[in-house]
């Protein structure tokens, strides 16, 4: 990989950071659990991903790392917060917006990548990773639901998720 395809990958990673200060520290913490659960699921993914396949990352950060970690930490880290901000609470708004932003890196963000030998679909078509995206989508949304719920639940019971006294 060129120099500059370095400089590329190393700002795509670091760039999306510049704007958290904007969420505000509540909606960060808010979203932190969820975004965190994702990006684990995200890690398990791409170990998954490298057994069968799916993908090629032609590029490492470091040796015996993922490579999809810039991608993981950077712009879907922090974008899942945003997008979670403005569409929570509104399933459609957050199933349009996912399906527009994921269509935007399938159709054209990919062939970029691909273009500058950071990633290549090897075993998955197009098609195939939009189907990977969308349960993606489901299983954040589900997650911070989940989250939400038990956490409401157990500051309205002083702190007990299950309504017990210690």
């Amino acid at each position: 990989m060129y120099r500059y395809n370095k400089v590329i990958i190393i700002l795509m990673t670091l760039l999306p950071w510049l704007s958290i200060p904007l969420l505000g520290m509540k909606t960060f913490k808010r979203f932190l659990p969820g975004t965190i659960f994702m990006s684990l699921y995200l890690i398990t993914e791409g170990r998954l991903a490298e057994k069968r396949r799916w993908w090629w990352f032609h590029y490492n950060v470091k040796p015996n790392q993922l490579a999809e970690w810039p991608l993981i930490f950077g712009p879907f880290f922090v974008g899942a917060i945003w997008i979670l901000k403005y569409t929570y609470g509104k399933f459609n708004t957050y199933l349009i917006v996912n399906l527009i932003i994921d269509s935007v890196f399938t159709f054209f963000m990919l062939d970029w990548f691909k273009k500058i030998g950071y990633v290549s679909l090897v075993r998955l078509n197009k098609f195939q990773l939009s189907i990977v995206f969308m349960i993606k989508m489901f299983v954040l949304y589900g997650f911070q639901m989940v989250y939400e719920r038990l956490f409401k639940r157990a500051s309205l019971n002083g702190g007990q998720v299950n309504g017990s006294q210690s």
